[in-house]
């Protein structure tokens, strides 16, 4: 076959054979595309879109271009949980340990945070000695031991959208559904796990703003499941505002060991236990409580094991940044909005996020939001605390907040669980 013909095919708004796809993505992946023809293919797709068919076959090739993981060695339905980013989401943290206890093995490969969205490794890597590195026996040996794993996603794993996934992110066309949609969900399906809840979130904070948007990303991967026999649903959720109090690293750590020991944030305590209620009928064990894994501590008991068997130490102290500033209330009132964008991009100013993806991220860098929309607050009442390690950090920290908080007037906010997809 010939690039140019399968550009042209898509840039006249054509359908790609399969034949096409497997093609394009087998000779992309062994360098037999150059970077600008894949560009102009992933432009086309951007413009013109995909059909099912198309994104099914996309998907299922960008698969076959690494290895694909196998559990069924374990004694136990396996089943995980993606979420599109936010800030506040540590969702993960506290969701794996619980469903684990319910009795279903979680395989969760995870990913570093980019720009104002946090990443799950670099929130866990704040735990002296945890590795988010492993081999898949070793990921074999956690999940029969802790019954979940967190971890990073090996070289091994769906290499082609690794390359493809770099293409985007410097040629504008991050924002194509069905290449978000095959992208996640290849990684997922090679993942290897029986079952998938898909955490979609909507909101300022989120990669969809609108709910428009975040539904047919999410029926997208719900069809691409389907079309795999992958039993997959999807929920969309609230990121108009922080999702608990803590945005960070090992604050957000320190919220969800909160959460694991019957405490917690009551927004981040619900989505865990929907999200795990999802997770869990997926699985079979629909009659799991995992409100009751909180309450009796068996939770607790495997985000232990899980911690441990990963090298790290789950009693030790977590990092703490040098320097804090508070931002006060500047009146009495109704706290309306407090936007999830403009937090999330004052902690990655103080450091707890990256702009590129080898930049080192500050481990206790993060803010702590004392308040939530629809709380009364008194002038001079503390709203924020940033933390940061630098304080030459600060001043733009404290920028990207301008505007984002008001005093007075009603709320307007989305629920927490917009929809559910299935």
């Amino acid at each position: 076959m010939d690039a140019i013909d399968v550009i042209r095919a898509k840039r006249d708004g054509g359908t790609l054979t399969p034949g096409q796809i497997d093609w394009a993505i087998d000779a992309y992946t062994r360098g037999a595309i150059a970077e600008e023809q894949m560009s102009a293919l992933a432009m086309a797709i951007l413009l013109n879109g995909m059909t099912r068919l198309e994104v099914a076959r996309w998907t299922e090739a960008m698969i076959r271009s690494g290895e694909r993981m196998d559990w069924s060695a374990l004694d136990r339905p396996t089943t995980d949980k993606h979420s599109t980013g936010g800030v506040g989401d540590k969702i993960t943290l506290p969701l794996a340990p619980v469903v684990a206890a319910c009795g279903a093995a979680v395989p969760q490969l995870s990913g570093r945070g980019l720009g104002h969205t946090g990443g799950t490794l670099d929130k866990l890597e704040s735990i002296p000695g945890w590795r988010a590195s492993l081999s898949n026996a070793e990921m074999l040996d956690v999940l029969r031991s802790a019954g979940a794993v967190v971890c990073a996603a090996g070289s091994g794993l769906a290499p082609a959208d690794r390359k493809l996934y770099a293409l985007r992110d410097v040629t504008g066309t991050v924002e194509s559904i069905p290449l978000i949609a095959s992208s996640i969900m290849s990684k997922k399906i090679a993942e290897g796990t029986g079952a998938l809840v898909l955490d979609v979130k909507v909101g300022s904070g989120a990669f969809m703003k609108t709910a428009g948007n975040a539904r047919e990303l999410a029926e997208t991967m719900v069809a691409i499941g389907a079309d795999h026999g992958l039993r997959t649903v999807a929920l969309l959720t609230a990121m108009d505002r922080p999702l608990g109090n803590a945005v960070g690293n090992a604050v957000e750590v320190a919220e969800s060991v909160e959460v694991l020991a019957g405490g917690g944030p009551s927004d981040v305590v619900e989505l865990t236990l929907t999200l795990a209620r999802e997770m869990l009928a997926s699985a079979g064990l629909p009659d799991r409580d995992p409100a009751e894994a909180l309450k009796d501590g068996s939770a607790m008991d495997v985000w232990r094991r899980m911690i441990t068997a990963q090298g790290g130490d789950p009693d030790a102290p977590l990092p703490s940044a040098r320097e804090t500033h508070t931002v006060t209330a500047p009146a009495s009132g109704v706290l309306s909005r407090l936007d999830a964008y403009g937090v999330g991009v004052a902690a990655w100013r103080l450091g707890a996020g990256r702009a590129r993806k080898e930049e080192p991220v500050s481990s206790g860098a993060g803010i702590i939001c004392h308040a939530k929309p629809g709380e009364t607050v008194t002038k001079g009442q503390p709203l924020l605390t940033l933390h940061a390690d630098d304080e030459t950090r600060l001043p733009r920290a404290l920028e990207s907040l301008e505007g984002a908080y008001e005093i007075g007037g009603t709320p307007s906010l989305h629920p927490l669980v917009i929809d559910r997809i299935s």
